[in-house]
């Protein structure tokens, strides 16, 4: 009974709407940026990405902050087997 209301196709996307596959194959021609979302040529949108990736090797925290992470981190490995730590 359930199944003779049921309306053939009616989970299936519109007629309009372009396949995953076919996106996915698209080349894109325009690229906004990540940083303020301007729109970018693919050249300056590669270089930009090249940009991002050299810069986050270089950067490095402080020696004070890498250690209240690792203290951070270690207090909350030891709350689990110690639950009364604060």
């Amino acid at each position: 009974m359930v199944l003779s209301l049921a309306q053939p196709g009616a989970s299936l996307p519109p007629p309009e709407d372009i396949p995953e596959e076919i996106l996915r194959t698209e080349i894109i021609t325009e690229a906004r940026s990540p940083l303020d979302g301007q729109l970018l040529s693919p050249a300056e949108y590669a270089q930009l990405q090249e940009q991002l990736q050299n810069s986050s090797d270089m950067q490095t925290l402080p020696a004070q902050v890498r250690e209240v992470i690792f203290l951070l981190q270690l207090r909350r490995g030891l709350r689990r087997f110690i639950p009364i730590i604060p």
